[in-house]
């Protein structure tokens, strides 16, 4: 008698819902795009009764640069020999469930006492769960789940590092605190010790990611030392992610004066040494002339946008409208959001089998 064998089913590829991105950078820029991204990032449970179709981001990961060396958070980093907190508390209140009494407690900044005048309660927390678990990185984790962030916050390492830059004149300016305050041209910055390492769960999730977004912010001192620890760019470069750079909308004093769009994606894959960016995102909206006239007192204007240049480096750009003023020039946070994920939904889903 003949017998048959069972035939055993192949595995079926499955597109698992929505998408893992990485948004990479330090100081305002970041915490303000990532209140733009938290609208997309759902829970899993919120995933299984999601309308069908719409953009949405399953894990999305905060890496942060941990230079600074002023303020509340160098004087914390001197007393405590720890990291500075400011720019991941910014993140970790920009990623919070709500905009209520918790995150507006981060946020407070005391303006008087001895000891405590200048600093902000979040760095204290944070400064304090630091003592506890010996352990930075532990302590971001804690405090990013008391707020219920919408979000992982990892720093771009836990090695205790400062900042320094080679100036084109040919000297060097250790620190970031003095870097900002240089007033020469930044040739190249340098990480003091250079051969840091970066954490696990920043690899894994760059190496994760359907999407990577790199700024906006402060092209030498927010942007590029997370580039330096080791690791990260080579991460990025063999990701299959999508990978944007969000162009700052006006250069900075002692940082960018004259580059252009295409300048600071020059400078960002010279010290990555490699191509990183498939995507710029690039402002076209022009500034009132209130505003023009207020950054040209330091100096400063609008970034040209030289896309002749920028697709001559193999990049493509996107333009929007992504000017707000309130006092100063900003990034619309709704309007990167929404294109970073129309960017997102143009390629496919990694699939998972």
């Amino acid at each position: 008698m003949e017998t048959k064998t069972a035939e055993v089913p192949a595995p079926q590829l499955v597109c698992e819902p929505g998408f893992r991105v990485v948004a990479i950078g330090g100081g305002t820029g970041l915490s303000t795009l990532l209140k733009g991204l938290k609208q997309f990032a759902l829970s899993s449970a919120e995933i299984l009764t999601a309308v069908p179709g719409s953009p949405i981001i399953r894990d999305l990961c905060a890496v942060v640069t941990v230079s600074d060396d002023g303020g509340s958070s160098g004087r914390l980093r001197k007393e405590f020999n720890m990291l500075p907190p400011g720019d991941i508390r910014n993140c970790i209140v920009a990623l919070s469930e709500d905009e209520a009494l918790l995150s507006r407690l981060f946020r407070h900044r005391f303006d008087k006492g001895s000891g405590l005048e200048g600093h902000s309660f979040g760095n204290l927390f944070l400064a304090a769960l630091t003592s506890i678990t010996s352990d930075f990185s532990e302590a971001v984790r804690l405090s990013s789940e008391i707020l219920l962030t919408r979000g992982h916050i990892y720093p771009a390492t836990t090695s205790n590092i400062e900042l320094e830059a080679l100036m084109q004149d040919g000297s060097r300016v250790r620190g970031e605190t003095k870097i900002t305050a240089s007033k020469g041209r930044i040739a190249e910055i340098v990480l003091v010790p250079p051969d840091v390492e970066p954490m696990p769960q920043t690899l894994a999730a760059i190496a994760q990611a359907d999407m990577i977004t790199v700024g906006p912010g402060s092209l030498f001192t927010s942007l590029i030392p997370n580039l330096l620890v080791h690791g990260i760019a080579q991460a990025i470069t063999r990701s299959p992610a999508v990978k944007v750079y969000i162009c700052n909308l006006m250069t900075q004093a002692n940082e960018s004066l004259g580059l252009t769009a295409a300048d600071h994606i020059r400078a960002i894959n010279k010290h990555a040494h490699t191509r990183l960016f498939d995507y710029a995102l690039i402002n076209r909206t022009p500034a009132s002339e209130e505003m023009k006239e207020k950054y040209a007192r330091e100096g400063a204007c609008q970034i040209v946008n030289d896309l002749d240049a920028i697709e001559a480096m193999g990049v493509v750009p996107v333009l929007g409208d992504y000017l707000e003023e309130a006092g100063v020039a900003r990034h619309n946070t709704a309007g990167v959001a929404k294109d970073l994920m129309d960017l997102a939904e143009q390629h496919p889903h990694r699939l998972k089998t």
